[in-house]
């Protein structure tokens, strides 16, 4: 039986799956960490790409491997392949400035964001692609002019995998090339007036694939001991001796396919960012740039709106109360529904849903009462919720279904988390076990191109437990006002 791999290079590590192509079944893994920060050169992830790799027990015996990588990431290439300069990242905001500054030479206001919407199905802001190539050209010009092409952290990731054969040999999918600014979902085709516009110039992009195209073939002198280990873990050998490189996708949609989402599924992702997303089957087109219209990995379509606020809401109020994620659960679920009015609105990175990158976090309602450890961490957690919570409804209002609500992540690992998300999100929600699903997405889109055929291989979602609460609308109300507060503030006085 064939073997595949996944690869998830996500903002905080990389990780490989190895999975039987036609069952999914989990042969091995492996994963290593990546830099902190906004802005990180790629040779660190193809290091970690290294690592995990020959944590994971080599490649020698896969037929084909695809890369899920974070979405956005800008990486700049000059004319002999190097990096130009550090990737910017998703979450870096140093470039909202330049989204406002598109959105205005586009009509400004409504006209503005609607030119936006439906040129590209997303309005600007600062995580996308576009407007960091709008920061490099304005703040960096001697960088900015040494660029000969731009692609993403997983185009380049697939680029190194195939030995780096030039420019021309950069590869993409539909779902990582609708989150740039200058690729249209609704057309399949890129929009080099608007990279222009970005930009000031037009520079080589990756060509985008289908679902199942290959990418090209595994260079094996590129992985050195790691793609040939003697003691890598016994499979078949791939077919012809050449090992298959997938389009590979964005995170988003990775995990999409990794879940085995399908139309009138909605997945909540809260990892590093959090996200909710539908499959649907036609684009979406938001001019409030609520929703964001990302095309899937399988010809569909993946409309998203993301925070840059999620499991680190989390981590921040265990490390203020001094305590741990499990001793941070207990806290939360020992407080009574709504904290007794006490409410965190939770930007604390800014926010990218809505738009607000100098926006920071708030508590509201603090008494003697609610100055407990136990209010503090309930208000961290449902805060966190009530803001995917305002995604779904985004969702809803742009003629999403929502047949079921998926939660994943690092922080679905929470007990409070899936206990009290059903009591937000007005909806009962399906848990998979704790998986490395972006990998399993990417795994599973490497055995879509190993064996062929219309659709991805089924891959059963095994040991999954379904969370139900009666909702408490209460929440969402108090957590209304709090935010509401807090954007007006915002904007009266831009801090």
């Amino acid at each position: 039986m064939p073997l595949v791999a996944g690869v998830d290079s996500s903002t905080q590590s990389c990780k490989v799956v190895i999975r039987d192509a036609e069952t999914g079944a989990l042969v091995r893994q492996g994963r290593a960490p990546h830099p902190d920060g906004t802005e990180v050169d790629p040779r660190a992830w193809w290091d970690a790409l290294l690592a995990a790799v020959e944590a994971a027990g080599g490649l020698a015996d896969v037929a084909a491997v695809s890369v899920a990588g974070q979405q956005h990431g800008m990486v700049c290439l000059d004319g002999s392949g190097e990096v130009v300069r550090p990737a910017l990242l998703w979450n870096d905001t140093r470039s909202a400035d330049a989204a406002r500054d598109l959105i205005t030479e586009a009509g400004g206001g409504e006209t503005g964001r609607r030119f936006w919407a439906d040129a590209v199905g997303l309005v600007p802001v600062a995580s996308f692609t576009a407007t960091k190539l709008r920061w490099l050209a304005r703040h960096e010009p001697a960088q900015a002019a040494r660029v000969a092409a731009v692609c993403l952290p997983h185009d380049w990731l697939t680029w190194r995998l195939a030995g780096a054969p030039g420019l021309a040999a950069l590869r993409t999918d539909r779902g990582d090339a609708s989150g740039t600014g200058y690729w249209s979902p609704s057309t399949g085709q890129y929009r080099p007036d608007l990279l222009e516009r970005a930009f000031g110039r037009v520079v080589e992009v990756p060509t985008v694939l289908g679902p199942a195209e290959r990418a090209g073939v595994l260079d094996p002198t590129v992985l050195a001991g790691a793609a040939g280990r003697p003691d890598a873990a016994p499979g078949s050998p791939p077919p012809g001796g050449d090992i298959l490189l997938g389009p590979g996708t964005g995170d988003n949609a990775a995990a999409a396919l990794g879940v085995g989402a399908g139309p009138g599924d909605v997945v909540v992702s809260i990892g590093t960012s959090g996200t909710v997303f539908a499959v649907a089957d036609s684009p979406a087109a938001d001019a409030g740039g609520a929703v964001a219209g990302f095309a899937d990995a399988t010809g569909r379509f993946l409309p998203l709106v993301c925070t840059l606020n999620a499991a680190r809401v989390l981590d921040s109020a265990a490390a203020l109360l001094g305590v741990d994620l499990d001793e941070l659960s207990e806290l939360a679920l020992s407080a009574p529904p709504g904290a007794d009015g006490l409410v965190m609105v939770p930007y604390l990175e800014g926010e990218r849903t809505p738009d607000r990158p100098t926006a920071t976090g708030s508590v509201h309602g603090l008494t003697l009462r609610t100055a407990t450890p136990a209010h503090l961490a309930r208000a961290a957690v449902e805060g966190m919720l009530c803001a995917l919570a305002d995604g779904l409804d985004a969702l809803v209002a742009q003629g999403a279904t929502v047949g079921r609500v998926i939660l994943v992540g690092g922080g679905a690992r929470s007990a409070a988390v899936r206990r009290i998300a059903p009591q937000v999100f007005g909806r009962p929600v399906v848990v998979p076990p704790p998986g490395e699903y972006v990998a399993d997405g990417a795994a599973r889109q490497a055995a879509w191109v190993a064996l062929g055929g219309a659709t991805p291989p089924t891959w059963a979602l095994k040991d999954t437990e379904e969370y139900a609460a009666e909702p408490v609308p209460a929440i969402r109300q108090r957590y209304a006002e709090a935010r509401d507060h807090t954007l007006d503030r915002v904007a009266a006085t831009g801090e």
